[in-house]
């Protein structure tokens, strides 16, 4: 019985090395993860912050969209007010005539 003893505490202590491996491995990788958090975050705070060409592109695309949309509207209000006999002081009918 005392040698199964002795026999388990030698195993035990012959794969504490070993297992200290896995512990510092594990201690490395957390402490490599907890170091490029701020990496991370500041690397995700220039990305928002800064505009890329092709999202700039995008965004003057939708702005030039959105004013010859407000331009179709207009033009076709006048239209309406032209050919209703209603028209403001500042419309020019003949622009608004179908061609």
């Amino acid at each position: 019985m005392v040698q199964l003893m002795t026999m388990r505490s030698l195993i035990l202590l012959a794969a504490i090395p070993l297992l200290s491996g896995c512990i510092v491995k594990d201690v490395a990788e957390t402490a490599v993860g907890v170091a490029s958090i701020p990496v991370k975050a500041a690397s995700a705070g220039v990305d928002a912050a800064t505009t890329s060409q092709s999202e700039a592109d995008e965004k003057r695309g939708r702005e030039i969209r959105k004013q010859e949309e407000e331009r179709g509207r207009q033009a076709r209000l006048l239209a309406e007010r032209c050919r209703k006999g209603k028209t403001l002081p500042t419309d020019n009918c003949q622009l608004a005539q179908p061609r």
